[in-house]
C-alpha cells in the first residue's frame, strides 16, 4: 500500500512539472471570472432564464433560477471537465514507457501492479482536485448570488470524477499496448463525443437497419463501452432532484473500468522493457 502512494504522488509531481495541473486550473479559472463577471453585472431579478418556462414569483426566485443556471451549465461542465481531464493526463502513461523513465523505475522496489495502480490514482486526484475547485467554486457562485445552497450540485464533482476514472482506466490500457498518447485521447474522445451519444439511442438503429445480427452487435457495443451519454443525463437528474432512477450505466461503466485496469496490469507485468 505504501508504494502505491509513493507512486501516486510521484505522478501528482509528474504533472505539476509537466504543468498540466495548471493548465487545467487556468482553464478552470478563466471560466469562473466569466460566471462571476456575469453574476456581478445582472441582478437575480433580471437574470435571463434560458429555455425555461418557469413562473417566478416571491420566495422562489432564487431557487428557481439557479435551478435553471444550474441545468443550463451542467452539461457543457460535464463535457469541459472530461475534456480538459482526458488531455491533460493521456501522456503520463506513454512518457512513464519512454526509454530512461521506465529502466529508472523497475529499478525500484515497487511492483509492476503498483506501479499501474499509483499512476491510475494520481491522475485522478489530480483530475479530483482541479474539478473540486471549479465546481465547488460555481456552486458558491450560485449560492452568494441566488441563496439557493442545494448540496446536490456538488455530486457532480463525484460523478465527472468517476467518468473520467473510466476513461482514464482505457487510456492507461492503450497507452501500455500502444505507447501512444495520441491514440488514447482520439478513441477516448470518440466515446465521449460519438458512440456513447449514438448508441443512447440505438433504438433508431434497429429500425434503420432491420437485422437480428445488426441488432445483437449494436447491444454488444452498447453493454461493453461506457455510457458516458446516459451518465451526462444521470448528472441533469439529480440536479432537478429527481435521484438516479437506472444505476446500469454507471454499474457496466464501472465493470469496464475493472476490466482495462486488470488488463493493464496483466499485459504490463509480461512486457519487457
Amino acid at each position: 500500500m505504501n508504494n502505491i502512494w509513493v507512486a501516486t504522488l510521484l505522478t501528482i509531481r509528474e504533472t505539476f512539472s509537466r504543468k498540466i495541473f495548471i493548465l487545467f486550473a487556468g482553464v478552470s479559472t478563466l471560466v469562473l471570472l466569466l460566471f462571476g463577471i456575469l453574476f456581478i453585472s445582472v441582478s437575480a431579478e433580471n437574470f435571463p432564464v434560458v429555455g425555461t418556462d418557469i413562473q417566478i414569483s416571491g420566495m422562489d426566485i432564487g431557487s428557481e433560477i439557479s435551478k435553471a443556471i444550474k441545468l443550463f451549465i451542467v452539461n457543457p461542465l460535464y463535457g469541459l471537465g472530461i475534456f480538459l481531464a482526458i488531455f491533460s493526463v493521456s501522456s503520463i502513461i506513454p512518457q512513464m514507457l519512454e526509454k530512461g523513465n521506465i529502466d529508472l523505475l523497475l529499478s525500484k522496489p515497487i511492483s509492476r501492479t503498483q506501479l499501474i495502480l499509483g499512476k491510475f490514482f494520481g491522475g485522478n486526484i489530480v483530475v479530483l482536485a482541479n474539478l473540486t475547485y471549479l465546481i465547488f467554486s460555481l456552486w458558491l457562485m450560485i449560492g452568494i448570488k441566488f441563496g439557493d445552497w442545494d448540496l446536490t450540485f456538488l455530486w457532480s464533482i463525484v460523478i465527472i470524477t468517476f467518468v473520467f476514472a473510466v476513461l482514464y482506466a482505457m487510456i492507461i490500457l492503450i497507452g501500455i499496448i500502444s505507447n501512444s498518447s495520441i491514440l488514447a485521447m482520439m478513441i477516448s474522445y470518440l466515446i465521449l463525443l460519438i458512440l456513447s451519444p449514438i448508441l443512447a439511442n440505438r433504438e433508431f438503429f434497429y429500425q434503420l437497419f432491420e437485422s437480428k445480427i445488426a441488432e445483437f452487435f449494436i447491444d454488444g457495443l452498447y453493454y461493453f463501452i461506457p455510457k458516458t451519454a446516459e451518465i451526462s443525463n444521470i448528472i441533469s437528474e439529480i440536479n432537478v432532484g429527481m435521484g438516479i432512477e437506472d444505476f446500469q450505466p454507471i454499474l457496466s461503466s464501472f465493470a469496464f473500468l475493472i476490466l482495462n485496469i486488470a488488463l493493464s496490469i496483466i499485459i504490463f507485468s509480461k512486457k519487457d522493457y
